[in-house]
């Protein structure tokens, strides 16, 4: 087959309305609308909760590779979001401001640079814009106004919605079942179990820091009302596709998806039509699980990224462990297992190295197909093309990612050839592969008990006793440095590394 006639396998993505991969194609050729939910800043971010950014940056840089343009947009919640997911007890947000006796604002504006940072480690593109639900308040309370008369009712603790009042609701949880949708607080009035707030009146007697006046009274927007007025505010609707994490797929999104529909019913005159959902695509990633289950700030005790950076594991490692399983699959978090993505990462940065050290320069510039089928040497584009389909396969990986170690370790292809597929690979995957050095990856453990420059002067006087033949200090150096978490690499030019201890 001559390289002409190579086409590029069509993007198909799961959607969890349906239940099926299905061909993708944006509603605006060329171009696709991605929102995801965004984090509730009133803690740090665990990596069960990161999962879903990797996920999700997956996704845009896949859209990227197909030749599309993206907008993305990831929503800061400040307010509204309460303490249990069920949508029930305080607003995290107050809560955590009470707890660390700390204005609610620098709560947010602390934890939100917290998970910046965290996006940044983990090489993962800024989106297109960060949308903060504080600066919606006045949307949401005319979004509100707008559904509040077919759909809504008025108690003492806040404006509810009836979810009795669109079809099918809950149908992208698996159907409407009252005892399964039912996991919101008991509140005194409500019609439905399923029924959530839309607006929360303050109690009375009682002054929040995060408050507004509204035709329900003082109070805050519920939780589920911010990302129906963002993702409309930002990219219209419908739009292509809304990401979050698996949990979100059972009352956040199937509530986002009651307002969308109750906002089109009241804006257009028509009834509520069960077929739009404000999205055409709703996609999710599974839990992150450790042995004591899903991973989750309610446990207290939780893993973030700031402690594996500590324990001495590079954020990208963690950034390999995700892309090693399928994003629709539970991943399980282990030492061994963040350990294994660790040493896989060292080992394809030596490739890289080994291969830049022997190129002349790398040209590539576009990740487009039929510029790298056209600019490739021959015996690397059935790689290009697995690759490919892989991507296209509901975002499969974890068949991608050996195509990577192959394309480094093939024989009798000049480096710089190689050095451009996996350019182009890593565009999609985003290990910046060809931007680390290997040095890059020793992080010094926060419980390091010897400092870089004095395991350096050890490592001479080991290397001076080797050659005076003196075995026995040599020997006493080395054990002394195992002692203390440093691992002695002979032969190695980079000589030494933490021992990693999790």
């Amino acid at each position: 087959m001559s390289q002409d006639q190579h086409i590029a396998a069509p993007l198909r993505l799961f959607n969890s309305v349906t239940r099926t991969v299905e061909p993708f194609a944006p509603i605006e050729p060329g171009h696709a609308r991605v929102y995801s939910c965004g984090p509730t800043v009133y803690n740090y971010a665990h990596l069960g909760n990161l999962r879903a950014y990797v996920f999700t940056d997956t996704l845009r840089r896949t859209l990227l590779w197909k030749g599309l343009a993206v907008t993305h947009i990831i929503n800061i919640t400040d307010v509204g979001h309460l303490t249990s997911d069920a949508d029930a007890g305080d607003d995290k947000m107050e809560a955590a401001a009470r707890a660390q006796a700390k204005s609610i604002w620098d709560i947010a504006a602390h934890y939100t640079d917290a998970f910046k940072s965290n996006i940044a480690a983990l090489n993962i593109m800024e989106p297109t814009e960060w949308t903060v639900a504080t600066d919606y308040v006045p949307q949401m309370i005319a979004f509100a106004q707008k559904i509040a008369p077919h759909h809504c009712y008025e108690l003492e603790t806040g404006l509810y919605f009836d979810s009795s009042t669109v079809p099918d609701y809950g149908a992208l949880a698996g159907g409407r079942d009252d005892a399964a949708h039912a996991r919101i607080d008991p509140v005194a009035g409500k019609r439905n179990p399923s029924d959530f707030a839309i607006w929360r009146k303050s109690p009375p007697g009682e002054q929040r820091q995060m408050e507004w006046d509204s035709p329900w009274g003082r109070g805050a927007p519920g939780w589920h009302l911010e990302c129906s007025v963002m993702s409309q505010a930002r990219l219209g609707q419908p739009f292509d596709i809304h990401t979050g994490g698996i949990d979100h797929r059972e009352i956040h999104h199937p509530n986002e998806i009651a307002q969308n529909q109750a906002f089109r019913s009241a804006c257009c005159g028509d009834a509520v039509t069960a077929g739009f959902t404000g999205a055409r695509w709703w996609m999710h990633n599974n839990f992150l699980v450790d042995r004591q289950g899903k991973m989750s700030k309610s446990k207290g005790g939780f893993t973030t990224l700031f402690s594996l950076i500590d324990a001495g594991v590079h954020p990208l490692a963690y950034r390999l462990l995700c892309l090693g399983a399928h994003y629709r699959s539970e991943l399980e978090f282990s030492a061994e297992g963040v350990g294994a993505a660790l040493t896989r990462l060292k080992r394809l940065i030596m490739g890289v190295e080994s291969l830049k050290s022997r190129a002349e320069g790398v040209t590539w510039q576009s990740p487009r197909l039929d510029f790298l089928r056209a600019n490739l040497h021959p015996r690397l584009i059935p790689l290009l093309e697995q690759f490919d389909a892989a991507l296209s396969d509901d975002l499969m990986t974890p068949r991608a990612l050996p195509l990577l170690e192959e394309a480094i370790a093939m024989k009798k292809v000049p480096a710089d050839e190689k050095l451009c597929l996996i350019a182009a690979f890593d565009a999609a995957l985003g290990l910046d592969l060809l931007g680390l050095t290997r040095a890059d990856l020793r992080l010094q453990p926060k419980a390091a008990q010897i400092a870089p420059g004095q395991i350096e002067a050890d490592l001479d006087r080991r290397q001076s006793a080797r050659q005076d033949k003196d075995f026995a200090l040599s020997d006493r150096i080395r054990d002394a440095l195992i002692a203390r978490g440093v691992e002695v690499m002979d032969g190695d030019p980079l000589r030494w590394d933490w021992r990693l201890s999790l």
